[in-house]
C-alpha cells in the first residue's frame, strides 16, 4: 500500500470519528469513576468505547482533513504519516501517565484511546519512515525532458525558424 493510500484511509477514519464525536446521540455519559476534565462540552464515550469531548473531536476532524489533503497531493503524505506518528505516539504515552491522561484537564486520552492512538502511531510510523523523504510520487509527469529543454531546436526541425513567425513562413516581426 502506498503512503497516500494510508493517508486516505486514516483521513476517512479520523474524519468519521470526529464527526461522530459531535453527535450527542453517539455519546454515552462517562462513568462515575472516569477522570474529571475541565472542558466538559460533549464529554462522553463515543459509541460507549472511546472517551471524547469537543476538543478531541475537533482534533480528529483536523487530522482527517489533513489526511485527505495529503492523499489529494496538496500536502506530503510522508509528512502526514510522520506527523501523525509523532502526535499520536505522544498522546498514547501521555494517556498511560495518570497525571497527564486528561491532557491537563482539557482532553480525555485514557482508556481505549491509548491503544487506538498507539496503534495509529505504529502504523503511521511504518508508512512515514519506510522510505526516504526524498523519494516522492510523480503525479504530474511531463513529456520528455529533452523536449522541454530545447523547444527552439524542435521548432527548427519542423520548419519554424522563429517563434514570432506563423506557419506561413516569412512574416515580418
Amino acid at each position: 500500500m502506498k503512503t497516500s493510500t494510508f493517508a486516505l484511509i486514516a483521513g476517512i477514519v479520523y474524519l468519521g470519528l470526529g464527526i461522530l464525536g459531535l453527535i450527542p446521540a453517539a455519546l454515552v455519559p462517562p462513568p462515575i469513576d472516569a477522570p474529571p476534565t475541565r472542558f466538559t462540552l460533549l464529554y462522553g464515550y463515543l459509541l460507549g468505547v472511546f472517551p471524547v469531548n469537543l476538543l478531541q473531536s475537533l482534533l480528529h476532524i483536523v487530522i482527517g482533513a489533513w489526511g485527505l489533503s495529503a492523499w489529494s497531493g496538496r500536502s506530503s503524505p510522508i509528512s502526514f504519516a510522520r506527523g501523525v506518528a509523532i502526535l499520536y505516539g505522544v498522546l498514547a504515552v501521555m494517556g498511560m501517565i495518570p497525571m497527564l491522561n486528561t491532557l491537563l484537564g482539557m482532553m480525555p486520552i485514557y482508556g481505549n484511546d491509548v491503544w487506538l492512538h498507539g496503534l495509529t502511531a505504529v502504523i503511521a510510523a511504518y508508512f512515514g519512515w519506510r522510505q526516504p523523504a526524498g523519494i516522492t510520487e510523480r503525479r504530474h509527469v511531463l513529456a520528455d525532458r529533452r523536449q522541454r529543454m530545447f523547444p527552439v531546436s524542435r521548432e527548427r526541425r519542423l520548419g519554424l525558424a522563429d517563434r514570432r513567425e506563423g506557419f506561413g513562413g516569412m512574416s515580418p516581426a
